[in-house]
């Protein structure tokens, strides 16, 4: 993935943490299903089924992220990637896009969604239009997934994890998605529907979120593969990015998740799709470019 020397957001800030985890729940799923980490949970699920405990509160504080660091540099140009993304989708609509915050953090940060830590992953909080990322989920990825710069032969530090870029992108973008659903409305539909329905319903409410995050994040590659074909030769698409993002989607399933813990395969606890599901609707949006081809919920609310 090109990515260097391009234009990076504004809009990255870096909290000083504040709250606690008072829960727990996901960790032995994350040492078992290993790729758990790197998605995340979507927190609204989360708060509903008691993986992550809200403390409450927003942010203790932020300030800009200054630091010159690697990962900092390649978060803030993917996140202007999506701006421009989806300030060109909301304007071809005739709305205007509201921009996220992306707060990076070291530990454990609280949000509006509550408090969270690093095993979390990353994740979206509606409550404050921010999309959260600790700092150690870079080397997490690499680690869990066995990529490095080594493998393709590069052992400087500007290149390691090279190989991963793409599928760290990718998982920038779908909590970008989760912004969109604010923005339009779909979140705030599934959080009233979800009231209303068991549990095993409002999981399925939450399947079809995660997937639609999934396309958003696939219409966001195809679209921006577009746009920067003007900036750098050839856009900013590699040799086989789109097969590591593809890759990254089939491990993160809630039935492989399922089989890795060692836990029965129950579609009615299903939170995130299927690997077959996550892929599918992923590759349904970059192969489409097209916000209308992710309509996952088909009636569903």
């Amino acid at each position: 993935m090109k990515w260097q020397g391009r234009r990076g957001s504004s809009n990255v800030r870096t909290s000083s943490g504040g709250g606690k985890m008072i829960g727990g729940g996901i960790g032995g799923i994350i040492i078992a299903g290993i790729l758990w980490l790197v998605f995340g949970v979507n927190p609204m699920t989360a708060l509903q089924t008691g993986q992550v405990v809200a403390g409450g509160g927003t942010n203790a504080s932020t300030e800009v992220a200054n630091d010159d660091s690697r990962d900092t540099r390649f978060v803030k140009v993917v996140l202007a990637d999506t701006e421009a993304v989806w300030h060109q989708i909301f304007n071809e609509g005739g709305s205007t896009y509201q921009e996220p915050s992306l707060i990076l953090f070291n530990g454990q940060v609280s949000s509006a969604c509550g408090s969270a830590t690093a095993a979390t992953g990353p994740f979206y909080c509606p409550g404050d239009q921010t999309v959260y990322l600790d700092t150690s989920f870079f080397a997490e990825m690499r680690q869990n997934l066995g990529i490095t710069g080594d493998q393709q032969g590069s052992g400087d530090a500007e290149n390691r994890g090279k190989a991963g870029d793409f599928a760290q992108a990718y998982v920038i973008s779908h909590e970008v998605g989760h912004h969109v659903q604010t923005l339009l409305g779909i979140t705030q539909q599934v959080n009233e529907a979800s009231r209303q329905v068991t549990q095993a319903q409002a999981n399925k409410l939450s399947v079809l979120q995660e997937l639609q995050a999934d396309c958003f994040a696939g219409v966001w590659a195809n679209r921006n593969q577009q746009r920067t074909q003007s900036i750098v030769e050839g856009g900013f698409l590699e040799a086989g990015d789109v097969d590591e993002a593809i890759n990254a989607a089939g491990q993160i399933g809630d039935d492989r998740l399922a089989r890795a813990s060692g836990r029965a395969v129950t579609p009615d606890s299903f939170t995130h799709g299927t690997s077959q599901e996550r892929v599918s609707w992923f590759t349904r949006g970059i192969e489409s470019g097209s916000v209308q081809s992710c309509d996952t919920f088909s009636g569903a609310l």
